[in-house]
């Protein structure tokens, strides 16, 4: 099945796609992206993407700001082009050409891609995944931690070495210990009938689907606390779980080798990963 990217807004075969060799995002990693998915031709949430991405745009200083108009097209283009309702979509935004002269338009680098979704195994949401700890930590003086940029290696690293431990995901702590975030994902932990969940200010990605389960958890009258957490809280919660737009909520039921709690999924776990599904339902998938 044919992928198709938008460059600029030009749809062509994504195999075929090309930037130019002087742009920021190949040269210098200068870019955001936000990776989206799609129910019944809908990327759920759509404006709250934009919307994290124009906003990082403006706080990491960029000179121009991507025109959010412009994003929409850009995933709509590619939406209406692949063949299957269900998909991933990824965009990416960087600072352009470093060969550009101020008459040159567009300034910025606005690609999307559109690839047929194909979901996780049930498995992993009926018998949960293991996670471990990375050895990297996650600073606030890293000027770019809370950003979703394309500078991803130190991610993807700490993920391949998770993967090579048969595990899922690889959570990060911070320099003081506390827990943050998975390489790609967020993390929260139930603790007596209460969701916990490391605070922006960790700091930590402002996740869409994050929010979506606070969100979630207030309309079902689940306390929540977001505050600094620590390894001792993480191997003594009741559930851990974690979340990204594609994955939605992943139950989370070992630590390395130590089981969480019973190392099955845990009620709250399973009432909000329901809860998600009906704003999925209503958002994407009922008729307007």
């Amino acid at each position: 099945m044919r992928e198709w990217a938008s460059i600029n807004g030009k749809l062509t075969p994504a195999d075929q796609a090309q930037v130019s060799v002087y742009d920021s995002g190949f040269m210098q990693g200068v870019g955001l992206f936000e990776t989206m998915r799609a129910y019944d031709g809908r990327v759920f949430r759509l404006n709250a993407h934009l919307a994290r991405l124009t906003g990082a745009a403006r706080q990491l200083g960029w000179s121009a700001i991507p025109p959010h108009d412009e994003l929409r097209r850009a995933v709509e283009q590619v939406l209406d082009a692949v063949e299957q309702s269900d998909a991933r979509v990824r965009l990416t935004v960087t600072t352009g050409s470093l060969r550009a002269t101020e008459s040159d338009t567009p300034r910025l680098t606005i690609v999307t891609t559109a690839t047929p979704g194909i979901p996780y195994p049930d498995e992993l949401y009926a018998k949960g995944a293991t996670a471990v700890i990375s050895k990297y930590r996650q600073s606030r003086a890293d000027p770019t931690t809370g950003f979703k940029t394309t500078s991803y290696f130190s991610r993807l690293a700490a993920l391949r070495i998770a993967h090579a431990a048969h595990a899922f995901e690889a959570l990060w702590m911070t320099p003081e210990n506390h827990l943050a975030e998975g390489s790609i994902s967020n993390l929260f932990l139930v603790k007596d009938a209460e969701l916990l969940t490391p605070s922006l200010e960790t700091p930590v990605l402002p996740g869409i689907t994050r929010a979506a389960v606070l969100e979630a958890a207030e309309g079902l009258g689940i306390p929540i606390v977001e505050r600094g957490l620590s390894i001792d809280d993480l191997l003594a919660a009741d559930e851990v779980f974690i979340t990204n737009s594609l994955m939605e909520i992943v139950p989370i039921v070992r630590i390395e080798r130590e089981p969480i709690a019973t190392e099955k999924v845990g009620e709250i776990t399973a009432r909000l990963r329901e809860c998600y599904a009906d704003f999925v339902r209503e958002e994407c998938l009922s008729e307007d």
